[in-house]
This record gives structure tokens, sequence and C-alpha cells, in this order.
């Protein structure tokens, strides 16, 4: 009965008066955002799925020609291809794990009663809070050889981060690491604040040690939360192009979204493109469902 009552308009509303029944007012809030996915998510990815398998060019009037699977075949065969998957797998791999080490160590750090604690947690956030080209560009000044506060910091003279192809991609993953951890932070926090704190006062009763207390209470129970932080950071951090872009045009740090820009935007091979750029939305969902059955059974224990 309640909800049938939730369901029906109030007769002395302004929408009952007007002869709008609840199918109508419906339609009204559903129609738009079913229109405004059609047009700007499902019709490109459609659009950009046909020219997969052509030979389509952008920059020329040529009509496109349906060329199969030999796209999907020559980039897959393509041995630059798989080194700009293997600069992006090892840039993932630093990246995200930098991120859940600092963001879970300041969330172990904030997780207890400190002076000015809302101060000092939403000056932790604002990195994330800015634009990718600014923390780029910020970023780039302060790894300047000549004046960047981080050689001076670090004593490193006139060391060169950007330019050096040992160091330019573990630079670009530093800067990442700056910029989202305090995502990690919070939802860590999140999951820190939810765990009961009878289970602490058991184990201290038990006379259990710090590490047995985070092994055992701690780890466990923020897992399933810490994986979800994980499961975003990494599909952000497989897609990054603004940060890489910016800082170094070193080929050691070429992630493969850079490679599909200058495939698409430079070399206009739009056909060869979009097939790279399904490649990469295949690896993407295949990692992340691995991700999910793992969180599945975190959260099943």
């Amino acid at each position: 009965m309640a909800t049938l009552v939730m369901t029906r308009l109030d007769p002395q509303s302004r929408a009952a008066r007007r002869g709008w029944s609840d199918l109508t007012i419906r339609n009204a809030f559903i129609i738009p955002t079913i229109v405004f996915l059609i047009v700007f998510n499902i019709f490109p990815l459609l659009y950009s799925l046909y020219y997969s398998f052509t030979d389509f060019r952008a920059s020329t009037n040529a009509p496109a020609n349906w060329v199969g699977l030999a796209n999907y075949r020559e980039l897959l065969n393509d041995p630059f291809i798989w080194a700009n998957f293997a600069i992006t797998a090892k840039y993932v791999i630093v990246s995200v794990a930098g991120q859940v080490i600092v963001g879970f160590g300041v969330a172990m750090l904030l997780n207890r009663s400190i002076p000015f604690k809302g101060f000092i947690t939403t000056l932790l956030l604002l990195p994330m809070m800015l634009s990718m080209a600014v923390v780029g560009l910020f970023w780039k000044l302060l790894y300047d050889p000549s004046f960047g506060i981080i050689n001076y910091a670090l004593g490193l003279g006139r060391f060169e981060w950007l330019s050096n192809p040992d160091m330019a991609l573990y630079a670009v993953a530093i800067t990442d690491i700056w910029m989202w951890s305090p995502f990690v932070m919070l939802l860590s926090l999140a999951g820190l604040s939810a765990v009961p704190k009878h289970l602490y006062e058991a184990a201290a009763i038990d006379r259990a040690g710090p590490f047995y207390t985070f092994f055992r209470i701690t780890l466990p129970l923020v897992a399933p939360i810490l994986m979800i932080a994980i499961i975003f950071r990494t599909m952000e951090a497989f897609k990054t192009f603004d940060l890489a872009f910016i800082l170094t045009s070193q080929p050691s740090a070429e992630v493969i979204s850079i490679r599909l820009y200058k495939m698409a935007f430079q070399e206009w091979q739009t056909g060869m493109s979009s097939a790279l750029a399904y490649i990469m939305l295949i690896m993407v969902v295949a990692i992340t469902n691995i991700y999910v059955k793992y969180l599945n059974k975190v959260k099943e224990r």
C-alpha cells in the first residue's frame, strides 16, 4: 500500500493540475538521459567499431574500404604495439601500487584522534581536485634540472628526470601517485572507520600485537573497499594520457594511449586507431573482470 501511495501524484500538486501522469513525469526524466547516452556514447562507440574493420583515413576523402580483421591482425603482430603495452603495464603496476601503499598508509595515520584532522584531510584531497594539465605543468617545473625543487631537496644537482629514458616513466608515475593517492586514502578511511571497535578491544584483551591486529583484523575488513579503489585506479592508469603527454616525450614513457593518439591524429590511420582502441577496451574489461572476481572472493571470506 505504501508503494502504491508513493507512485501516485498528489492531486493538489501543480503537475496533477496540469494533467501530467506518473508515466509522463518519469519519461520526462528518463528519455533525455537515454537520448544523451545514445548520441554521445553509444553511437560513437558503434561508429568507431565499424571503422575498426576498415582502412578509413580521416585526412582524405577516400571511402572506407572493408578489410575485416586485418587491422586487428596487424596490430597484434606489431612488436612496437606490444612494447607500448609493456610500458603501460609497467606504469600501471608502479603507479597503482604506489597509490595503494601511500594512500592506505596515510589513511592509517589519519584513522585516529589527532588535532585538525578534518582540515588535514581536506588539504590532502586537494591534488585529486586539480586538472591533469595543471598538475602536469606544475610537476614539469618541479622536475626541471636547473631550478626544480625536487633535485634541490634530494641533493641531486642537475639530474634529468624527464629526458632520462630510464627515469621518465617513473617520473610520470610519481606524479600520478601524488595526484591520486588521496583517492585511495579517502576510500581507505571510509573502510577503516567501518571496522567495529570491539574487535580491536578483544584483540587488546588477548594481548595481540600490532602486526597480528593489522593482518588479522584491519586488512581483511578493509580489503573489499581497497580492491574497489584498485579497480578504479587500474582502469584510469591504463588509459593515462594527459600526464605522460605533458611531462615527457621519451619513447620509454610512451604509454599505449599516446601511441593511439599519434596513430589517430598524427598519422591519420583512423581505422587502425579504432581497432587499437577496441583492443585496449577488451584488455581493460578483462583486467576489471579479474579484479571483480577476486573482489567477490574477498567478500565471501
